[in-house]
């Protein structure tokens, strides 16, 4: 007598619930979960979160935690890549899904990071606005700092979209609206279409184009803190332009002038 069983079915180690999902071009997205109670974390700080694979072995990969640490849920910024093993499954997630977030967070691209200062520079590539629209909807960044720069370099108006939505939204914050105030400064540029603002960011630091449009010094390392989350090419350059101006890397066990967040380059 032969008695069929029913293979048991996969268990998702630390799975939280997406409750909602939003795709902002053909290649990017951003979508929220539900939020461990235990998880603690900085705002710019960065989770490993993924799904099951075929074999029931999780697949994961590093994400930085998009919405700040007060947020009673977790959002999350990616790109779509087509033949990439996690997101041309992730890309597909609808609320009520469920992915693997283990509640780690780790990173650099912390306030404690950074000594005291004046100003404030958020410089960024593509998806690497994420940890910044954490760290902008934290009241501590609004209180540490007189001035804040977010400088966002994607190659298309389209793929700024994700970062402007949220500059746009920040004065009405019913949390940080009033902190906000006129400290921010929002400086978009792309690379392969005409916009208002052209080229690479750090072709306008070199230059000094930056400055003047925002009628603000050139850095100092007595006034001015960095942080950098971007591809290889840029933290390269960034961390090279903070040299010539004197700024020191910091970590957050030595505080410095500036931070870059490597833990996304292969």
């Amino acid at each position: 007598m032969n008695i069929q069983t029913k293979a048991p079915a996969k268990i998702m180690p630390d799975a939280q619930t997406v409750t909602s999902v939003h795709h902002w071009t053909d290649t990017l997205f951003s979508f929220r979960v539900t939020r461990p109670q235990s998880l603690r974390f900085r705002s710019g700080e960065f989770v490993m979160i993924g799904l099951l694979k075929d074999d029931g072995k999780p697949l994961l990969r590093a994400y930085s935690i998009a919405s700040p640490s007060w947020d009673e849920e977790l959002e999350f910024y990616s790109i779509k890549v087509p033949d990439g093993p996690l997101t041309s499954r992730l890309q597909k997630i609808v609320p009520g899904d469920e992915v693997i977030l283990r509640p780690k967070p780790v990173g650099t691209l912390v306030l404690d990071a950074l000594l005291p200062g004046k100003r404030l520079w958020m410089i960024c590539t593509g998806t690497g606005v994420a940890p910044f629209a954490s760290l902008l909807r934290d009241p501590e960044t609004w209180e540490q700092y007189d001035e804040v720069i977010l400088a966002h370099t994607c190659r298309t108006s389209a793929e700024l979209a994700y970062g402007r939505t949220l500059v746009a939204a920040l004065p009405d914050d019913p949390l940080i609206g009033e902190l906000v105030g006129d400290k921010l400064k929002y400086y978009p540029t792309t690379t392969r279409e005409p916009s208002k603002i052209e080229g690479r960011i750090s072709d306008h630091l070199r230059d000094g184009r930056v400055f003047s449009a925002l009628d603000m010094p050139a850095w100092t390392n007595s006034e001015d803190r960095v942080m950098v989350c971007g591809n290889l090419a840029l933290n390269k350059d960034i961390m090279s332009i903070c040299a010539d101006h004197g700024l020191i890397e910091g970590a957050n066990s030595d505080p410095k002038h500036f931070v870059v967040e490597k833990a996304f380059i292969d």
